[in-house]
């Protein structure tokens, strides 16, 4: 039996309940992004710049990039967890994950904030 010391939640209902919500952040973000590129008939630099200079569309946006962090990995940390027996394959492969979703969330920071 494999130990949950790498989920991230302290139960299966807990990540199952995050999964859902997280995904329900996400298409609601591709919702909009579709809306707005299909509503906006001038779609140039500005339009675009005027987006994302707005605080709402940042925070949505990072709001999103969280929810995507997160769905990432309690999708992937349950795949390892059922067909990686071998435990240092299944540590390793969940560091590379965890080390590569935290660089990506830090990089989406920096772009959305300017930091």
């Amino acid at each position: 039996m494999v130990t949950n010391i790498t989920s991230f939640g302290r139960s299966g209902l807990s990540d199952w309940l995050m999964q859902r919500v997280t995904a329900v952040i996400l298409l609601a973000y591709t919702l909009f992004m579709l809306g707005f590129f299909l509503g906006t008939s001038n779609l140039d630099y500005l339009a675009w710049t005027g987006l994302f200079q707005s605080t709402w569309m940042r925070i949505f946006s990072l709001l999103a990039l969280l929810s995507l962090a997160a769905h990432a990995w309690i999708g992937l940390w349950t795949v390892s967890t059922d067909y990686m027996k071998a435990t240092g394959v299944r540590l390793v492969f969940q560091a590379v994950v965890a080390l590569a979703l935290f660089a990506f969330v830090v990089w989406g920071v920096q772009l959305l904030w300017g930091v």
